[in-house]
């Protein structure tokens, strides 16, 4: 039985200021740590490019606990084109959709939710209840598929993921239900991902990892990058193993050992953020 653990969700972003700015006074949410690498990732995780990026690791609580975002800064790139393959974020709180109003920040209604786009153009989907104090506020990450069925057939039957609601147009997965899920939504037309693509990000036991690169390329589905060990100057390696599915989204698997480590939060790096910010013009 697949075990995993949903972590994260990774954008690239063209404005640190502006989109920091976003998640730290319109969500609420907090730095959890701040990391800057000097060239390219060995897997992408800032794209396809060898120049200077920074990580920053947001959230409403320590990653053990919560599912955060991950913006991926690329320095010199101020533009990212966004695609139909990321459909919204869906977070309970009514604290976040209070202070977007308070603050002029523009607020939509999409049927019937009410909506918020990050800067970049990303969506955020509130549900207007009390944010929970006793678990995640963040509820799921919907995504695009183009067929739903082929969608199904490789997130269960071969990630492991289990099947928490299905409709005609939509099925919601996640390892399990207690934490946030993914949910596809059928689009009917072909995904495409454009330069804003983005990648969610999954633990899995240490063990695990060799399991899921057998299964991938015994079904004769796509490896992005082959189990890899990256390195973050002065904290924990993790092993990865960087997956597409049928319809190109990306997916990080990451062993949960080594990314427990990795992932202690570091809040004094907030300051360093700033910063860095600071020097931007």
């Amino acid at each position: 039985m697949a075990t995993g653990r949903a972590l994260h969700y990774v954008f690239k972003i063209p404005d640190r200021k502006q989109t920091v700015k976003f998640y730290r006074e319109i969500l609420g949410m907090k730095v959890l740590r701040h990391e800057e690498f000097s060239e390219g990732c060995e897997a992408a995780c800032n794209g396809p490019y060898a120049n200077r990026w920074s990580k920053t690791m947001i959230g409403y609580g320590p990653e053990d606990s919560h599912f955060v975002v991950e913006l991926t800064y690329n320095y010199g790139i101020k533009e990212y084109k966004l695609g139909n393959d990321f459909c919204g974020i869906t977070i309970k709180s009514k604290e976040a959709l209070e202070r977007a109003r308070s603050q002029g920040w523009p607020v939509k209604e999409e049927r019937g939710k009410f909506v918020l786009q990050a800067p970049g153009g990303y969506k955020y989907y509130l549900i207007d209840e009390p944010q929970p104090l006793d678990k995640d506020p963040v509820e799921k990450v919907s995504l695009s598929s183009s067929n739903l069925e082929k969608t199904i057939v490789y997130w269960k039957d071969i990630l492991g993921l289990k099947i928490f609601d299905q409709t005609e147009k939509t099925v919601l997965m996640g390892y399990s239900a207690d934490q946030a899920k993914v949910e596809f939504i059928s689009i009917g037309v072909e995904v495409v991902h454009a330069t804003a693509y983005g990648r969610i990000a999954f633990s899995v036991p240490h063990a695990q990892q060799p399991e899921i690169q057998k299964r991938i390329k015994d079904s004769g589905n796509t490896i992005l990058t082959d189990l890899i060990t990256l390195d973050t100057p002065g904290k924990a390696s993790v092993r990865v193993i960087i997956l597409a599915d049928p319809d190109g989204h990306e997916i990080c698997f990451v062993d949960d050992e080594g990314f427990r480590q990795l992932s202690v939060p570091d809040y004094p790096s907030e300051k360093i953020l700033d910063r860095y910010i600071a020097k931007e013009k």
